[in-house]
């Protein structure tokens, strides 16, 4: 097999706390795992201030290209964390698709019709890219200390922390820490070690997912088949990603053996079938996977934290497995770092369970919707899938019944208690979710949103020309009340930039339009960028009360 990509090595290094002895050192945060999540959790934590230690049995980043699929929301945390140019500079833009039943192309779908957006709805990038990057990232942050060939094979918990028993090429050592976060995977050592299981539903098919290199003609879309004539009976998908790999899914049966489907003999003849005997090309990586929709019961079991696969775990389709652990770490690592700074209370963390619990049954259900829909399981199923593909050629309200694979979409925590919520509906973004991004600028400078909004708590002002004594008061008092909460100044195309804090032009009215803002309103944003209050009128008072609610100081 061909390698498009090689994989680096990284040195194991021996640290000063292999000989803190019996006493073993002690640090603030450790992260057990140094995939895709691991490695973001530090480098968001870095960005904070706040130091951390990565455990990595292994000496390199992921083989495969696994989660190829980073969504939109993903790609905005990515940014945040200093990734961005590099994901938008290699990576495959897509925002469209088509569903083929049989011989026949069905409908197609753009899930991202409309302008005005930074970043696409996705783009296909293989993991080991993004991790080889947050890697660099992470070792120029001068606060992560990446430790390589430590291997985690026994976690102790406590009132004030964790105890871990690590092994590496000159000996075991232990450590200690205040809180320690589980990045470590599906099969998580720290889950093991704490006695913790999954629970959930485990499906009786199993899929073919082969990397394939190849020069081809087909556009930068997702194609999905039901039924088709070089697969018959099962389910085939094919994706775009950089250096001419394509990812191809065969949904195999249950009865099929992983080990046999893997051999290329076994393989190549499947391939054909499906590219046609013409294609030159050549397997990249393989694998067979059992879909798997199951999460622990909590995610923080004391100062113990999981995120990602080792907190849950998802069939693929719907790109919604790494997609949901960034989110994971995007929503608590502004809350330790608030929590070892001295800025909030303990009991802040609390809402990580409130918040990211929902986030992953959403998130469970769609995919379990998805495999339901994909592998019908008896006959009463496959007549009511393979009906409602046949009304779906031809009328568009079907094709909203189709599921192959809800496609990853940002968690709203309109449920969760950390929020204020306004007293009545309003238009435009609702408390709770992730900001939505628009274009802004000043003069000659252009910008977006959300590249404005990194590194803490923000307002929001759309200010009009013609701002009342009362709300210049607001003003006043907010910026007296909260000295370190940076206001946004934002107004309307048709105003000139002036009045206090960093004015911007919502040059083409999309802000307004996607947050329903009128001349007045202003809105409370936290360090995750999610939607934390909204007023139609600046209340200086409610804002210092909405802070405080998120920081879990009231």
């Amino acid at each position: 097999m061909p390698k498009t990509y090689k994989n680096p090595h990284y040195p194991y290094r021996r640290s000063a706390d292999q000989d803190a002895g019996a006493g073993a050192a002690r640090h603030p945060v450790v992260i057990v795992g140094a995939g895709l999540v691991g490695l973001a959790a530090a480098v968001d934590l870095a960005q904070q201030g706040i130091a951390t230690v990565v455990l990595d049995d292994d000496d390199t980043v992921s083989f495969g290209s696994r989660a190829i699929c980073f969504a939109k929301r993903s790609l905005e945390i990515l940014d945040r964390l200093g990734l961005g140019a590099q994901l938008q500079a290699k990576g495959v833009t897509w925002n469209k698709g088509k569903v083929f039943w049989r011989e026949s192309m069905i409908y197609d779908f753009d899930l991202l019709p409309e302008g005005g957006h930074r970043w696409p709805a996705f783009i296909n990038l293989q993991q080991y890219y993004a991790e080889e990057w947050l890697v660099e990232r992470a070792m120029a942050t001068g606060l992560v200390d990446l430790r390589w060939k430590n291997r985690v094979v026994a976690v102790d918990r406590s009132e004030t922390g964790a105890a871990l028993e690590i092994e590496t090429p000159d000996g075991p050592y232990r450590l200690t820490c205040d809180y320690l976060l589980a990045a470590d995977g599906a099969r998580s050592t720290v889950r093991r070690a704490l006695g913790l299981d999954f629970t959930g539903q485990v499906f009786r098919d199993r899929f073919l997912i082969c990397d394939v290199v190849m020069k081809a003609d087909f556009p930068s879309e997702r194609w999905f088949w039901f039924d088709p004539p070089f697969h018959p009976g099962q389910s085939a998908l094919l994706h775009r990603q950089p250096d001419n790999v394509w990812r191809i899914d065969l949904q195999l049966g249950w009865d099929a053996d992983p080990e046999e489907e893997k051999r290329p003999e076994r393989v190549i003849p499947r391939l054909k079938a499906m590219l046609g005997e013409d294609v030159d090309f050549e397997i990249d990586w393989v694998s067979v996977y059992t879909f798997q929709c199951r999460r622990l019961e909590r995610f923080r079991h004391g100062r113990i934290f999981f995120i990602g696969d080792s907190a849950h775990q998802v069939s693929p389709f719907g790109a919604r497995g790494g997609n949901g652990g960034l989110q994971d770490g995007d929503n608590l690592c502004w809350k330790l770092a608030a929590v070892l700074k001295g800025e909030a209370p303990e009991r802040l963390l609390h809402s990580y369970d409130a918040e990211r619990i929902p986030a992953a049954d959403e998130n469970i259900l769609n995919s379990t919707r998805s495999t339901d829909f994909i592998t019908p399981k008896n006959a009463i199923s496959q007549t009511f899938r393979d009906a409602t593909l046949e009304l779906a050629a031809d009328y568009p309200f079907a094709r909203k019944l189709v599921n192959s694979g809800r496609l990853s979409r940002p968690a709203t925590l309109a449920g969760s208690a950390f929020f204020t919520m306004p007293g009545s509906a309003q238009p435009g973004l609702p408390v709770g979710a992730p900001c939505t991004d628009a274009p802004l600028t000043r003069g000659n400078e252009r910008t977006w949103l959300l590249q404005l909004l990194s590194g803490g708590f923000f307002g929001l002002h759309y200010r009009g020309a013609d701002a009342t004594p009362e709300g210049e008061d607001h003003v006043a008092r907010l910026a007296e009340a909260q000295p370190r909460l940076p206001v946004l100044t934002i107004h309307p195309p048709d105003a000139a930039a002036g009045g206090p804090g960093p004015a911007w032009v919502d040059s083409e009215g999309l802000f307004a339009e996607r947050y329903g803002a009128r001349p007045g309103s202003f809105y409370l944003v936290r360090p995750d960028q999610h939607l934390a209050g909204r007023w139609s009128a600046l209340q200086a008072d409610s804002v210092s009360t909405a802070m405080a609610k998120s920081l879990s100081l009231v």
